[in-house]
């Protein structure tokens, strides 16, 4: 089988059970809008829960695998199992340590975490309750962390299905929590002033943190990794893996640095009540698009590129870089489009119900408008770095996205300042998406003055063939709801046919547009549905 179609067979797997655990990450979303609506118990909640999740989606999204996959993949090119296992296990035990410590201190200092992100004042959130729920919910990254070793240990051997189905069961665990059959009898033991659900659904994300991992200790045996308890801070491929890991985390995370970045000026007392919520709902709509195919193809390509960076074959790693941005383009300009222009019909139907009433999802559909804008540069970032990282170069994303956090920084204060009565709550959406298009730039003009062309061109083409069948189906949405309004009246079934029969036609429109312009992605994509099947051989792909 060639690459390209072992990236479409691993990024097909994955893609499938991103969309499982995206439909139950959004009906868990969709329970917390329900029971706390945008209100200051749910700024609250979104506020704790956002420093915890950070480590999760850097985990998760390959920020640690990004520095322990390319040293764990030479290992096993070029020492024993028993040296390579070994390595595996120190830095799975040195890791428990750090975050255990850190995992102690976020608890117990809980109040002075809230203090050190509510530079704003945070007049619309309950104190109290903030460090409350941040105290439950923190030590969730000790098990969260400890989940990424593992899964960056299973994506070496090319077993990507266990670690992608491992968030089905955490928001199942929320999702289950949320129901008052389960969460009313729990808060009989907390005093009157928390007994809100906000604090069971803290708790149900705690628990559902160590699902993860417990999942994924069967596999790791499977493939030979003892746990027994081994610390070595300086053994010499934890202390490579260590000094890859802090810039990473950095250049890897730098757009959910970003994100958080937006929370921290969403408790602003310019912005209206509920931002901190509506940004966060906001973002979440927009990953389901590139969480399913962006981080698909960028954890797929990760093992692949290293393999290729090991033998010298740059042309290739290339080759690979410009096939999986067209392919993450050709869904994520269109999405982007599809987003901006249904942004409210989307928000109501997914979410206006309970406390999530018209005005929330007025402020989320403006904070989905700016954060769509930038969904194919948040989406090329996930594809571009993993070729730094195949490299062992972890300094030049890292300065980057220092570059671009000192940028984006500097203009949500512009937004925040100058122009927030415009923008209402979409400065910090409006200015991530520009800060993702610096970032993307910056990395794509440096590895072509170092690397060569990177067939721009060709991709630049196929780019515009999309942004021409992407502008067709906007016209044809915008008619829709012009002909077709979605009425504040008009029963949640009803909407939700409209808007289904809507999409479905759009998406009908752009594929018709790409078959008239021969579009080469639509084959392409057409091989990714079809390799949509688990490949037993694949754990042995790096045996040889």
């Amino acid at each position: 089988m060639t690459e390209k179609g072992k990236i479409l067979k691993s990024a097909s797997v994955i893609a499938l059970l991103t969309i499982l655990s995206r439909i139950c990450g959004y009906l868990r979303d969709q329970r917390i809008a329900l029971l706390l609506g945008t209100s200051p118990v749910a700024d609250s909640f979104i506020l704790a829960f956002r420093i915890p999740n950070l480590v999760r989606r850097f985990t998760g999204e390959g920020a640690l695998g990004a520095s322990f996959i390319p040293v764990f993949t030479s290992y096993l090119r070029g020492e024993s199992r028993e040296v390579t296992w070994q390595f595996a296990r120190r830095s799975f035990w040195d890791l428990a340590i750090i975050l255990a410590v850190v995992a102690a201190l976020g608890a117990i200092f809980s109040r002075q975490v809230i203090s050190a992100f509510t530079v704003f004042g945070a007049t619309h959130i309950q104190w109290d309750l903030a460090v409350l729920l941040n105290r439950i919910i923190f030590p969730s990254i000790l098990f969260l962390g400890l989940a990424g070793v593992g899964a960056a240990i299973l994506n070496s051997f090319h077993e990507f299905a266990l670690p992608a189905s491992t968030a089905v069961v955490f928001n199942l665990t929320v999702i289950g929590a949320s129901l008052g059959i389960f969460y009313r009898p729990f808060l009989r033991f907390f005093p009157v002033q928390y007994q809100t659900p906000a604090v069971a659904l803290a708790a149900a994300l705690l628990i559902g943190s160590a699902v993860p991992l417990a999942m994924q200790l069967p596999a790791l045996r499977r493939l030979g990794m003892s746990l027994r308890p081994e610390v070595n801070f300086k053994d010499p491929g934890v202390r490579k893996a260590g000094k890859l890991l802090a810039p990473t985390l950095l250049a890897t995370g730098v757009i959910q640095v970003n994100f958080f970045v937006d929370t921290i000026f969403a408790t602003s007392s310019r912005m209206p009540q509920g931002s901190i919520t509506s940004l966060y709902v906001g973002d979440r709509v927009m990953e389901l698009v590139l969480g399913v195919y962006a981080i698909a193809l960028s954890t797929a390509i990760l093992p692949t590129m290293s393999h290729m960076a090991a033998d010298g074959k740059f042309a290739e790693m290339k080759q690979t870089f410009g096939f999986a941005v067209r392919v993450v383009s050709f869904i994520t300009i269109p999405a982007m489009v599809g987003l901006i222009v249904l942004r409210e019909p989307i928000t109501r139907v997914l979410f206006q119900h309970g406390e999530f009433g018209a005005y929330s999802t007025a402020l989320t559909a403006n904070a989905l408008l700016y954060y769509s804008m930038g969904l194919p540069a948040f989406a090329a970032i996930k594809l571009i770095q993993p070729m730094f990282y195949a490299t062992h170069d972890t300094a030049t994303p890292t300065k980057v996205g220092i570059y671009v956090l000192i940028f984006h920084v500097a203009l949500n204060g512009v937004l925040l300042v100058w122009f927030a009565r415009y923008l209402w709550n979409g400065g910090p959406a409006l200015a991530s998406s520009l800060s993702a298009y610096l970032n993307f730039a910056g990395l794509f003009l440096i590895f072509r003055r170092r690397f060569g062309a990177l067939g721009a061109q060709a991709v630049t083409r196929s780019i515009a063939k999309m942004v021409a069948c992407a502008a067709a189906m906007a016209v044809a949405c915008v008619w829709g709801l012009r002909h077709f309004p979605f009425e504040a009246d008009l029963h949640i079934a009803a909407q939700a046919l409209r808007l289904g029969v809507m999409i479905g036609v759009a998406t009908a429109i752009y594929f018709g547009c790409a078959r008239l312009l021969r579009c080469e992605e639509l084959p392409e994509m057409a091989m990714l549905v079809a390799r949509a099947t688990p490949d037993p051989a694949a754990a042995t792909d790096l045996d040889g």
